[in-house]
C-alpha cells in the first residue's frame, strides 16, 4: 500500500471516485431542481392560472324584461341595478348611441360610483362623503348633505329614503357610519356609528339594509330604525356590496374567501377559498353577480371566478393577466348566450362564456380598468382609469359603438329613456339622437 501510494497509483482511483460522487450529486441536484420547478409550475398554475370544470351545474334562466310602472316611478335603486347585481338593464332598443347631451353637472370631488335613481331624482355620493340629490330632467341640484370626510360607495334608495355608508366619519373611535335620509329633503331619519370604516354599497331587501365593513363585520339593520338585526364575522375585510339571491347573501372578502350566508339569520351556509396568488390568497374587492345558479366575481390574483351558488364549489376561474377589482356584468347576449363581462388592470375587457369560462371576445382599452361594467340594452359600458375614457361596446361583438373623453370607474345608469354617465368629476345626462 505504501509502495502504491508512493508511486501515485492510488490517486487516480480516488479522483475517479470523487468525480463519480460529484456527478451523482449533480444529477440528484438536477432532479431535485426539476421536481421543484415542476412542482412550482403546477402550484402556480393551479393557484393563478385558468381552471375549467366543464361538467359543473348550470341553470338556464330567462332574460329580464323592463319593469312595469312607467317613467314617473321608475327606479334604479341599488348599485348594480338589481339585488343579484347582474348589472344588466333591459333598456329599449332606442337607448343607444349616438347621444346628445341634455345637461352636465360638475363636481369638485372624484366620483368613483354611479348614482341611484327613483322617479325624478338622482342620488350620488362623491368621494368627499357629500350626498347630492339632482333633478334628472334639468340637472339642477335639489339638495346636498355632507355625511363625513370620505366615502367610496353608491347609495341605495326607496320611494322616500336614501341610504349611504361612510368610509371616514371624522370620529377617531367610530370611523364608519351608515345613514338614512329623507329622499325629498335630505333630512336625517337615522344614523348608526360603526367601529370600522365601510365602503360597501348598501343593499336593501325585505325591510333590511345589508352592508359590510373593513373589520369583516357584515350588518343587517332594520331599514326604518337602524337597529341591528344580526351581524356576521367574515375572515377578512368586506368591501363589496352583499348580493342577494334566493334568500342568500353572497360576498367575497380580503382574506380571499367567498361566502354565502342566510339573509334571515346571518348564519353561514358555505365558504370557499380563491386559491389566490403565489404564497398567499388574492383578495376580493369585486361585488358578486349571481345568475344561472352561479356566483361570479373578480380577484386581485388576476382571475375571474365562478362558484356554484348552492355549494360553493368552483366551476371555473379565468386568468386575465392582472388585478380584477371590477364587478362583473351578466346578460344573455344574442349569438353568444349567457355571458360575463369584466375588465382587468391588464387593460383588457373580457366577454366570458358564463357556462364554460372560455373567452368569447376581448377588447384592448390600452389602460387599466378598475371600475365595473354596466349593460344597458345591447351595449356594455365601462371606463378606463388610465386615460379617463368611457367606452360602449356591442355585447355580442365587442365592437366599439360609443366613446366619451371622461370617466374613470363605473360610468353608466339609465331610466329606459336617457343614459346618465358618471365622468371623473361630473355627471352627464345623454339622450339618444
Amino acid at each position: 500500500m505504501r509502495i502504491h501510494a508512493a508511486l501515485g497509483f492510488g490517486r487516480p482511483r480516488a479522483a475517479l471516485a470523487s468525480r463519480r460522487t460529484r456527478a451523482t450529486l449533480a444529477a440528484l441536484l438536477a432532479l431535485v431542481l426539476a421536481a421543484v420547478a415542476l412542482g412550482g409550475y403546477e402550484y402556480q398554475r393551479n393557484r393563478t392560472g385558468s381552471i375549467y370544470h366543464p361538467h359543473a351545474r348550470f341553470l338556464p334562466q330567462p332574460t329580464p324584461t323592463l319593469p312595469a310602472g312607467g317613467r314617473e316611478r321608475f327606479a334604479w335603486p341599488l348599485y348594480g341595478y338589481d339585488k343579484a347585481h347582474t348589472r344588466f338593464f333591459p333598456a329599449p332598443a332606442s337607448v343607444r348611441p349616438p347621444f346628445r347631451r341634455l345637461w352636465a353637472r360638475g363636481e369638485g370631488s372624484l366620483l368613483e360610483f354611479p348614482p341611484v335613481l327613483y322617479g325624478k331624482r338622482l342620488f350620488q355620493l362623491d368621494d368627499s362623503a357629500t350626498l347630492i340629490a339632482t333633478d334628472k330632467r334639468t340637472g339642477r341640484t335639489l339638495w346636498t348633505r355632507r355625511l363625513g370626510q370620505a366615502s367610496a360607495s353608491a347609495p341605495a334608495v326607496t320611494s322616500n329614503t336614501v341610504y349611504a355608508t361612510i368610509l371616514s366619519s371624522g370620529h377617531p373611535h367610530s370611523p364608519g357610519r351608515v345613514v338614512a335620509l329623507n329622499s325629498a329633503t335630505g333630512a336625517m331619519r337615522w344614523f348608526r356609528s360603526l367601529p370600522a370604516p365601510s365602503e360597501s354599497s348598501p343593499l336593501l331587501g325585505d325591510g333590511r339594509v345589508f352592508f359590510g365593513t373593513q373589520s369583516g363585520l357584515v350588518y343587517a339593520l332594520n331599514d326604518r330604525t337602524g337597529q341591528v338585526v344580526w351581524t356576521y364575522r367574515a375572515p377578512g375585510s368586506v368591501k363589496a356590496s352583499p348580493t342577494l339571491a334566493d334568500g342568500m347573501l353572497y360576498f367575497g372578502d380580503y382574506s380571499g374567501h367567498v361566502q354565502a350566508i342566510s339573509e334571515q339569520s346571518g348564519s353561514r351556509v358555505w365558504i370557499s377559498g380563491s386559491g389566490g396568488a403565489l404564497f398567499g390568497n388574492g383578495t376580493f374587492y369585486s361585488t358578486a353577480a349571481v345568475a344561472y345558479g352561479r356566483v361570479f366575481l373578480g380577484n386581485t390574483d388576476g382571475r375571474v371566478y365562478a362558484y356554484d351558488a348552492f355549494t360553493g364549489g368552483l366551476d371555473w376561474a379565468v386568468q386575465t393577466g392582472n388585478y380584477v377589482y371590477a364587478s362583473p356584468a351578466i346578460t344573455n347576449a344574442p349569438g353568444l348566450g349567457p355571458t360575463v363581462y369584466v375588465g382587468s388592470y391588464s387593460g383588457t375587457f373580457f366577454a366570458i362564456n358564463a357556462r364554460s369560462g372560455h373567452v368569447s371576445w376581448k377588447f384592448n382599452a390600452r389602460g387599466r380598468i378598475s371600475g365595473s361594467a354596466t349593460i344597458v340594452g345591447q351595449l356594455v359600458y365601462f371606463a378606463d382609469l388610465a386615460q379617463h375614457r368611457t367606452y360602449g361596446l356591442g355585447v355580442s361583438t365587442g365592437r366599439k359603438l360609443f366613446e366619451m373623453q371622461t370617466g374613470a370607474f363605473d360610468p353608466v345608469i339609465s331610466d329606459g329613456t336617457n343614459v346618465y354617465l358618471t365622468g371623473t368629476t361630473g355627471l352627464y345626462a345623454l339622450a339618444p339622437r
